[in-house]
């Protein structure tokens, strides 16, 4: 038998799937992605046509948690690197997880900051 947690892990990782078959980064409008673990909140933003990571904020350097006041300011940081980049669009991968809570403060923030998504 199947444990919760491993179904839960399988689900998120078919709703991972779904979602990237639409979704590509390019360089003119990248794709950020975002982590969530139990600790801490990543994002990145990735040119899926070269496969580069153009740049990339946690909340582990930063001194945070993983709470939903950590990914707001997780995601502000990161709005604002890609901005100083002269990266404007940008396509949101949510990488799986429900647009609710910790994903939604993240992408709320960035938004805020000026990122079009």
């Amino acid at each position: 038998m199947k444990s919760a947690a491993k179904e839960k892990r399988i689900a998120r990782q078919r709703r991972h799937l779904r979602v990237r078959k639409k979704i590509k980064g390019t360089a003119e409008r990248p794709r950020i992605a975002v982590f969530r673990s139990l600790n801490h909140i990543y994002g990145q933003v990735i040119d899926d046509a070269t496969g580069k990571t153009l740049l990339s904020v946690s909340s582990l350097g930063q001194g945070l948690k993983g709470n939903v006041e950590a990914a707001k300011t997780v995601g502000k940081i990161l709005a604002e690197r890609a901005l100083k980049a002269n990266i404007k669009q940008v396509v949101f991968d949510r990488n799986g997880y429900l647009y609710h809570g910790r994903i939604k403060a993240f992408a709320e923030s960035a938004r805020e900051v000026g990122l079009i998504f």
